[in-house]
């Protein structure tokens, strides 16, 4: 059977930025980027996005063009004889199933808070009380659990009627809602009285602030926001790459899909700091910032329910592009190895996925107990000296999903994916140059071959193991 292929150039670049875009954009980048001296943090981003983020990005797609074929049969249709690189394909199949074990129960929460203020339900409790919608949610396992499988069976509808007619067609139309969403936010943003202040603490750099956090601090958390933002480690990106034409180069497209990417992630930042600092409330990290402090805002805010009905549109529609992007492979992944028609592939893995949800949402209440806790610290000496500290470890259901995934499979599948493109035991460097140059745009130069096989590699090693040390480790 003919494998598929985007309608239009567009549509790839649309819903490649889709799986990229998610809920860390809008939640995590404003926020590091203002406790990390604003333009400082800014400046190391841009510069890791182009020496890190691109290049990686171009061995997913390079794997997925060359080889026309999804994760395992991608590696297989290129790797040397007798070689074992398409084991790495099915930990890239477990790592799409784990995110979407948690990613649709963020996704829901999302849906709920957007049905929440398009009804009003905010105009409708005390001042003060809105924390309390937060927890309430939370702690209802049928209210998350409506949520999370309306997510899930809508991104499935999606997926089931193809590439072209259901994935292209709809992300294209949630991608322009979100860029115009976000613009319309941001313009918004931009009008109110802290406006000037907001600006001032996000992008203009403030050595200061970041000679506080720790220079070393700034740049690794450049590094690490510059890496994570595209999703790259588990053929989420490889098998859009195996629905392109050989029309333009690789590097190209990818450049077109991180400034996307970032654009949305510099947007997040107008539209919260002007925000924050119009109502003297602290910005704050993860799902406080998203679900307890902007629903403050909005609350203050002249037309605040409009406001915030578009603002969870957006963050609806970005956390959307990114389960049905990651449910096409999902699903392009059983018709490629198993054979199965795209419906009976919809249908099974829907059925799996509304199943392996259930632990998420349920660790917010019935299951709380559940997870990984230690609430003492303790000290490793060598002798009288004193070596670092283990750090208490509050690991939720969602907590230790996101950790191996994040933490594990996603640079160490990068990694994977890069030696695989450019060492001579994978598929190497000239044919992936040669793959990657493929068309009109930017070409890769075969001169970074010394950067590709070995500075690229150990900035991808730093991040793991940064990421392990900061999770477990204080010295």
């Amino acid at each position: 059977m003919e494998r598929e292929s985007f309608k239009s150039r567009l549509g790839f670049i649309l819903v490649s930025a889709g799986c990229a875009i998610g809920i860390g954009n809008v939640w995590k980048f404003p926020y590091i980027a203002g406790e990390y001296g604003g333009g400082v943090f800014v400046l190391f981003y841009l510069i890791f996005l182009m020496i890190m983020g691109i290049p990686v990005l171009t061995t997913e797609l390079a794997v997925g063009r060359a080889s026309k074929q999804s994760a395992v049969l991608g590696y297989k249709a290129l790797e040397p004889k007798n070689s074992k690189w398409h084991i790495h394909g099915w930990f890239c199949i477990i790592g799409c199933y784990l995110l979407m074990m948690y990613y649709t129960t963020v996704t829901g929460w999302m849906l709920n808070y957007f049905i929440k203020f398009l009804t009003g339900t905010f105009e409708k409790i005390p001042d003060g009380a809105t924390d309390g919608v937060f927890t309430n949610m939370l702690s209802s396992p049928v209210e998350q659990m409506i949520f999370t499988f309306t997510v899930i069976i809508l991104g499935f509808l999606v997926c089931s009627g193809g590439l072209k007619n259901g994935v292209e067609k709809v992300t294209k139309v949630m991608m322009i809602c979100l860029l115009g969403l976000i613009v319309v936010l941001a313009v918004n943003s931009l009008t109110l009285n802290g406006a000037g202040e907001g600006l001032k603490f996000y992008l203009l750099p403030d050595f200061g602030r970041a000679k506080e956090m720790g220079m070393g601090n700034v740049i690794s958390g450049a590094m690490n926001q510059a890496f994570f933002t595209l999703s790259l480690g588990v053929a989420a990106m490889e098998i859009f790459g195996s629905y392109m034409s050989d029309d333009n180069t690789l590097t190209g497209e990818a450049v077109r899909i991180t400034a996307l990417d970032t654009f949305v992630a510099l947007m997040s930042g107008l539209i919260i700091f002007p925000a924050c600092f119009t109502y003297n409330i602290e910005p704050s990290e993860g799902p406080s910032l998203i679900f307890m402090t902007l629903p403050k805002i909005f609350e203050n805010m002249q037309a605040g329910r409009v406001w915030g009905t578009l603002f969870f549109l957006f963050m609806t529609f970005a956390s959307l592009s990114t389960v049905t992007a990651v449910f096409q492979n999902i699903i392009a992944c059983a018709q490629d190895n198993l054979g199965w028609s795209i419906k009976k592939s919809t249908i099974v893995n829907c059925i799996v996925i509304l199943i392996a949800s259930v632990p998420c949402f349920l660790g917010y209440n019935i299951w709380s107990k559940v997870g990984v806790f230690s609430s003492q610290s303790k000290e490793i000496f060598a002798g009288s000296t004193k070596l670092f500290t283990l750090n208490p470890i509050n690991m939720d259901i969602l907590t230790i999903e996101d950790f191996i995934v994040s933490n594990l499979l996603l640079p160490i599948g990068s990694l994977v994916f890069l030696l695989f493109c450019v060492s001579k035991w994978g598929w190497g460097f000239d044919n992936y140059i040669e793959e990657v140059n493929k068309g009109n745009g930017i070409k890769l130069k075969k001169g970074l071959r010394f950067y590709f096989r070995y500075i690229l590699p150990i900035l991808i090693i730093i991040i793991i193991v940064q990421g392990l040390i900061k999770t477990f480790i204080t010295f």
